[in-house]
């Protein structure tokens, strides 16, 4: 490939995947589908990866065959012989088309278990439930591979305008199959926007260890890495539904970021991310967890091994602050940092959730509490929250900021502007009130609030009417009066005139 050669852009690569859902839009559920789509952008960019680095080793070694195998041994991942793209396009006609991929696909994993095991094994593409009978899946699947052969979409490195290309079209995938997945959208993508935000609250550093127990595709993970700036950080997270944990693990893959330790179970009933007999702890903890999650666990909550609920036990049919209080509890003493998203009942709900909120103020952990616009997330209208929470905190004070104004209008969807999050960073950052935007509360306003934290008992919003000068108000009315008394004297004259009415008013 020569140097003037154009290379396939972003959003050349995007608009290519996005028409290739035309496969299955209409006939199959976009979150659905979403995995058999994201499942070919991954086999299509390993298949190019693996030919490229096989024609870089060739050249380097004069067509050594041995010396090119060996160097391709060493490589971050492996491709099977016959288990390539090329090689399933060409299989597009054969019946058992769905079942040729699958077992590509589990070759591919056992070629490279210590970072793909197990991530194909929920997504099955000889499924009648999910893809139709024999003859319109075996349809669907043919034009999936050719839309996927389309020429223009070269994957090699050497062909593609930047090293984050991939990465971004998966996410950009993601986040397009959201939009129309309705409430199961929630399940696996958070804003991109409203992660940035939640990265830059928790500000990440060098060296850091870095977990979300609810990590759905894991876009929220990757946004607090790249707020750090280099490659020193380690990232884990847990996933309790299967086919969202193997869009996290390719995430991961496409990002370069394979190492992050990505469990499959739930995080409140069986915590995975275990360090001898003790949960791992971490520097930074963020989750956009389920809101008001019903049936999460609260039966064993009591007797659970870790003691995570000592504060209380959340209502049965509500667990915010389940997820709230294991994030505590997973994160390091004396520095750990913790964002998470919220719906506003968790600032107010008595009962047992307003007892684990008094303990958790009273023992100086909550740094922040940021209202956020309505109908930001996929799923809900609703308004949200995110608490801050902080377990190196050096003062009592708790700050609240009304961001529920400050966001760009959707069609479907609103959204954070860059200048809306800057503002949130920067009154975070600094601490301090800012009228009509946010209040830097004392311990004891919060106690005399009964340990509500309902942010307009905190941050007044409220506009005052301009006076009404009742006097102009009333000689503006008399004029319009007069006004309208000579045009229906003048109007009358007209119509007289005419012969349209008599004298007396009658026609």
């Amino acid at each position: 490939m020569t140097t003037t050669e154009p290379r396939i852009t972003q959003t050349e690569i995007n608009d290519i995947l996005w028409r290739a859902c035309d496969t299955f839009r209409g006939a199959v559920d976009p979150s659905e589908y979403k995995n058999y789509i994201l499942v070919m952008l991954f086999i299509r960019y390993m298949s190019d990866l693996w030919q490229d680095k096989r024609e870089q080793y060739a050249q380097r070694y004069d067509g050594d065959a041995t010396r090119v195998e060996r160097a391709l041994s060493r490589e971050r991942f492996r491709v099977p012989p016959e288990c390539d793209f090329g090689t399933l396009f060409r299989q597009r006609n054969e019946p058992n088309i769905g079942e040729l991929i699958n077992i590509a696909l589990e070759r591919i994993e056992d070629e490279n278990k210590e970072k793909l095991e197990g991530v194909f094994r929920n997504i099955d593409f000889n499924s009648e439930a999910n893809l139709g009978q024999t003859r319109e899946r075996n349809r669907r699947l043919k034009s999936l591979l050719e839309d996927f052969a389309n020429p223009k979409l070269d994957l090699r490195p050497s062909h593609l305008a930047s090293n984050d290309v991939i990465g971004d079209a998966y996410e950009y995938l993601i986040a397009k199959f959201a939009s129309g997945a309705g409430k199961k959208a929630g399940e696996f993508y958070t804003p991109a926007e409203v992660s940035a935000l939640l990265a830059k609250l928790v500000r990440p550093k060098a060296g850091d260890r870095i977990c979300d127990p609810a990590c759905g595709s894991g876009s929220l993970l990757i946004k607090v890495a790249r707020e750090i700036g280099s490659p020193n950080f380690s990232l884990f997270g847990q996933e309790s539904n299967g086919s969202t944990w193997s869009l996290c693990r390719m995430n991961m893959f496409l990002h370069e970021m394979d190492s992050a330790r990505i469990e499959w179970c739930d995080t409140i009933t069986n915590p995975k991310l275990i360090e001898g007999d003790s949960l791992m702890r971490f520097n930074c903890v963020v989750a956009n967890p389920p809101f008001s999650l019903d049936k999460w666990g609260a039966d064993t909550a009591g007797s659970d091994r870790f003691n995570r609920f000592h504060r209380g036990i959340p209502p049965t049919s509500k667990g915010d602050y389940a997820f709230i209080t294991h994030m505590i509890e997973i994160a390091l003493p004396g520095e750990g940092k913790i964002a998470v998203i919220v719906p506003h009942g968790v600032l107010f709900r008595g009962g047992a959730e307003g007892r684990i909120r008094e303990k958790l103020i009273e023992e100086n952990l909550l740094e922040a509490v940021i209202g956020m616009p309505a109908n930001l997330f996929y799923g809900t209208g609703i308004p949200a929250a995110i608490l801050v929470f902080n377990k190196g905190k050096t003062t009592t004070d708790i700050l609240f900021i009304d961001a529920s104004r400050d966001y760009a209008d959707g069609k479907n969807q609103n959204r954070l502007r860059p200048e809306d999050i800057d503002r949130v960073v920067a009154t975070f950052q600094a601490g301090a009130s800012v009228a009509k935007y946010a209040h830097r509360a004392t311990l004891a306003e919060v106690k005399e609030n009964e340990y509500n934290l309902n942010i307009p008992r905190y941050v007044d919003t409220f506009e005052a009417e301009p006076e009404v000068d009742i006097p102009a108000v009333q000689q503006e009315i008399e004029d319009l009066e007069r006004q309208l008394a000579k045009t229906r004297q003048e109007m009358a004259g007209y119509l007289e005139e005419l012969g349209l009415v008599s004298g007396e008013g009658k026609r």
